[in-house]
């Protein structure tokens, strides 16, 4: 049949299961804002307030589904404020399809107004991206913007279509949405090889990242972990794979993570790492990493294996699919004396533990974790309380836990969990600090026109805290442009009430407890702001440029 072209974009959508799509309209997408408003029933738009909204918005949703995130915006200024958002899917791994428009054929390269060379600007952060030009190449070129996003190691396709391409008429065919089948990339010697190291070893760690969400492989997990008798821990992004109250667990490792999971990691004689990539924040001094270890990498994107670390093994592949072909050359272990370590660093991290009264960042965490419906999704933004939600908060489902890991992105979090809860239906909560909160609270009128089920706990300490905790202890307390000085008047239930939402003010744990209990009746979006103390520091932490047995577990053990 024969379809303008912002139709075919449309239905392309449909046909792929694409529910909702996350935007901002200008002159170049008018045509397929058009062809939007035609299946209003079918695709729900969700109007933004600023297009990196849009791109996190899309990729909350993405990540509490599992389905590729969509998003869309204009030429321009319109493109260019996408970029901060795909730059964050992409170092996370999250599949988005992020649609733009252009100027027409005929003024590319004349520098027309809101002309942008967008592919050439976010080459760098795509997995790929294309111009179309051709309305007879715009169905096959969405269709494989799709299977592109999804398959191997997810991430953002971006596809940038002319005006004149959108406007013109082209055949389009219906067709089924893609079905993405990875391929089996590794061979048996190699198999055998790496589960022969792990069959000889006595201290085995299993430790796993976002890709064992994004390959929905956490029951194998458990199970290599009962096979090998190994203590689990993860990487920011592998939190809620597998749940935090499972034996086993440890949390997660590195320079803000739980001590034994770190310390295990440290005393391990093999790790098994598995959808993961060792990053610095999970190693620390590279040179001191891993030099009496033996690693077993598994990872579906063949250049992370060997990057940063020496592997002794590695295998490219679905790591559910290599799970299920090395279980069967696996002994059954029995690592008595590795389990009574672990023991041991469980009971040193305990004794480490927070236990001040009042209203600590731990106990309102604890607070809000405890009123949170089970196996709702939690959002964070980046900073102080990112770290705090990730040594505090549990997890009994997969994709309950959302954050922007490599890019660390502040203004993530409102927009991500306005995707999150619309993508799960469920009250998300929100655990953002006044930084970031500052860098995107125009969201709040998104949040409020959709109905978004938020509960918006703003741990205010009126300053950057990740960053002053840095000045703290390494720069003699010389707290350099980290106060914000901007906020400090700002009444934020006051705003909350002027966007149309509804908060409350809250400075001992009792006042928190109540504001939690009156947010889980609230239909739409809720702010917590909660006063949290300046000087509170997140520990432990690896020192910079340290290794993982200088980790700082008290402020006084800086030098």
């Amino acid at each position: 049949m024969l379809l303008q072209g912002s139709e075919i974009v449309v239905r392309t959508l449909i046909e792929q299961g694409v529910e909702v799509v996350f935007g901002f309209p200008g002159a170049t997408v008018i045509d397929i804002y058009d062809a939007l408003l035609a299946h209003k029933e079918e695709i729900h738009h969700v109007l933004v307030a600023h297009e990196q909204g849009a791109a996190h918005a899309a990729d909350g949703f993405a990540r509490a589904t599992g389905k590729p995130g969509v998003c869309l915006a204009t030429s321009g200024p319109g493109s260019t404020n996408l970029v901060t958002g795909i730059a964050a899917s992409f170092m996370d791994s999250t599949p988005l399809v992020i649609i733009t428009g252009n100027v027409a054929t005929t003024q590319i390269g004349t520098d027309s107004f809101q002309e942008i060379d967008i592919t050439g600007v976010t080459l760098p952060i795509t997995k790929h991206n294309y111009f179309v030009e051709d309305v007879a190449e715009l169905a096959d070129t969405m269709c494989e913007a799709f299977v592109l996003a999804c398959s191997g190691r997810p991430g953002p396709v971006l596809v940038d279509i002319a005006k004149d391409v959108q406007q013109a008429v082209g055949e389009f065919e219906p067709r089924p949405a893609v079905v993405v089948e990875e391929p089996s990339l590794w061979d048996v010697s190699q198999l055998e090889a790496a589960a022969a190291c792990i069959n000889a070893c006595h201290r085995p760690l299993v430790y796993f990242g976002g890709g064992i969400v994004a390959a929905s492989a956490e029951d194998e997990v458990l199970e290599l972990a009962e096979r090998v008798d190994a203590p689990l821990a993860c990487s920011l992004m592998g939190l809620s794979a597998v749940p935090t109250a499972h034996p086993r667990f440890l949390g997660m490792e590195g320079m803000h993570g739980r001590y034994a999971a770190t310390m295990a990691m440290k005393n391990a004689d093999c790790i098994i790492a598995l959808g993961c990539r060792f990053n610095d924040r999970s190693t620390g001094d590279r040179e001191r990493f891993g030099a009496a270890v033996h690693i077993v990498h598994v990872d579906i994107d063949g250049s992370e294996i060997s990057k940063t670390t020496s592997d002794d093994f590695g295998l490219v592949g679905d790591v559910r699919l290599v799970l299920a072909a090395l279980m069967p050359l696996l002994e059954q272990a029995d690592h008595r004396g590795w389990r009574e370590l672990v023991a041991k660093l469980r009971a040193d991290e305990a004794s480490q533990t927070d236990t001040r009264g009042g209203l600590t960042p731990r106990s309102a965490l604890i607070a809000a974790d405890a009123t949170r419906p089970r196996g709702s999704v939690v959002v964070t933004d980046v900073g102080q309380h990112q770290m705090w939600a990730a040594q505090y908060l549990s997890f009994d489902r997969p994709r309950s836990f959302v954050t922007n890991g490599g890019l660390g992105a502040m203004g993530f979090g409102l927009p991500a969990a306005i995707g999150a809860s619309l993508a799960s239906g469920m009250r998300t909560l929100l655990v953002v600090g006044d930084g970031g909160f500052g860098m995107s609270l125009h969201e709040m009128a998104t949040a409020v026109s959709v109905e978004a089920p938020i509960t918006i706990l703003l741990m205010n300490n009126g300053t950057l805290g990740m960053v002053r905790q840095w000045q703290t202890l390494f720069y003699e307390k010389r707290h350099a442009a980290t106060t914000l000085t901007g906020y400090r008047r700002t009444n934020y239930v006051a705003l909350a009430r002027a966007f149309g939402a509804d908060g409350m003010r809250v400075d001992t744990l009792e006042a928190l407890q109540k504001a939690l209990d009156a947010a889980a009746h609230v239909t739409g979006p809720y702010l917590i702001d909660c006063a949290i103390d300046a000087d509170e520091l997140v520990l432990p932490m690896m020192a910079p440029a340290g290794a993982l047995d200088d980790i700082i577990v008290r402020a006084e053990d800086v030098r």
